[in-house]
């Protein structure tokens, strides 16, 4: 994951969040415009991107309906 947020840095795509998955949800990673890249879906709100699930994981629930 690092490598890929380094790159999209290096090219001037800010990161405005980001979340291995910690091996409960798929990798996932918002820039600039709210969109999540691995999916493409844009995430409506302008910040808390994630949301924690009963377990203490957190994961975007767009992502993941």
């Amino acid at each position: 994951m690092r490598p890929l947020i380094q790159y999209f840095n290096k090219i001037g795509v800010k990161t405005l969040s980001c979340c291995c998955g910690h091996g409960k949800y798929p990798m996932t990673i918002v820039v600039e415009g709210r969109i999540e890249v691995l999916s493409g879906i844009v995430i409506p709100r302008k910040t808390r991107f994630y949301v924690k699930d009963g377990e203490g994981y957190y994961y975007i629930p767009e992502i993941y309906k």
